[in-house]
């Protein structure tokens, strides 16, 4: 790839994987940490994914010829401003954001004209955080939706589509206002209803709550693992996307009326054609292969196949 040296801002989950990913693929590529914990920084340099570790920005960001916002999407916007004196002429920022439209909104005015803004967001994670969470095959077969300007060079396009690829995403390129609405479909709406859900448990009386965590079924251990995300980064993103959220929110309140609905009249005949309805989906998730987990060091035969996930849900 193009890149001498390249800067990755906060070396959590994401960043550090990317870091990984470089380190793997690239091992010429100079790795700068850049990161507001000084903890973060020296765990950086022990893992051996950064050949420097900065907590000044401005600083950290100087020589690089990309440079990666791994933040929370709340934090791109102050970050930008921070970095902006030490960016390099024709240097590419490019971010890794659940969010697009206010990523976008609060990082270009204070770019520089002489560097290039790719935003992007590796759709990829775990419930993990903290840079030794990361690893190198998290974005592997996952999608990277790329969300360029009308106005970006298509040669700064080119270079973080290199950098996906890399990592062995699939490329998408859509318009930024779609991309939040599907994201508010797909990511941010299961993650309220995960939070809400364990949150209702956790508000049972301590007896009860004991025994909703001692016997808990498949289905809410899930959402408790979707609801250890963190909480920084999820905070900011349902107020950075809040638009597109509320109104996929409406959506599922009209849908969850009518199953109250379905369930209060004993109409098992639309409680039926739903469960059909959304089986089918889940198909199409395992035969898209979007539907398997990967956790660092795992080998791939005990990582869960399309077909081995088919007969494990009886479908």
């Amino acid at each position: 790839m193009a890149f001498n040296q390249v800067t990755i801002i906060g070396f959590g989950l994401i960043g550090s994987s990317i870091a990984r990913v470089l380190r793997r693929d690239h091992p010429v590529a100079r790795l700068v940490c850049g990161d507001i914990s000084q903890e973060v920084c020296d765990k950086a340099l022990a893992l051996g994914i950064a050949d420097e570790a900065s907590t000044d920005l401005t600083a950290a960001v100087q020589g690089s010829d990309l440079v990666v916002l791994a933040v929370p999407v709340g934090a791109c916007g102050p970050v930008a401003q921070i970095i902006a004196p030490g960016l390099k002429k024709g240097a590419v920022i490019t971010d890794v954001g659940s969010v697009k439209q206010a990523v976008i909104a609060a990082v270009m005015p204070h770019l520089p004209d002489y560097v290039d803004f790719v935003p992007a967001h590796p759709i990829a994670g775990t419930e993990h955080s903290g840079p030794e969470a990361g690893f190198a095959e998290l974005f592997q077969g996952r999608w990277a939706i790329i969300t360029p300007l009308p106005e970006t060079p298509l040669n700064a396009i080119e270079k973080v589509t290199k950098l996906w690829e890399a990592a062995g995403s699939n490329i998408e390129f859509m318009e930024p206002r779609r991309h939040d609405l599907v994201l508010a479909i797909t990511s941010h709406l299961p993650h309220l209803i995960a939070y809400t859900i364990v949150g209702t448990a956790s508000d049972l009386e301590d007896h009860l709550k004991a025994d909703v965590i001692k016997f808990s079924a498949s289905g809410f251990r899930d959402f408790t693992r979707i609801a250890a995300s963190d909480p920084v980064m999820w905070r900011d993103i349902f107020i950075n996307n809040q638009d597109a959220v509320l109104e996929i929110v409406q959506r599922f309140t009209e849908d969850l009326t009518g199953m109250q609905r379905a369930i209060r009249w004993g109409d098992g005949q639309a409680l039926q054609d739903m469960f059909a309805r959304t089986r089918a989906i889940r198909r199409q998730v395992i035969d898209a292969k979007q539907a398997d987990y990967r956790y660092p060091n795992q080998s791939p035969a005990l990582v869960p196949q399309p077909e081995a996930l088919r007969k494990a849900s009886g479908s």
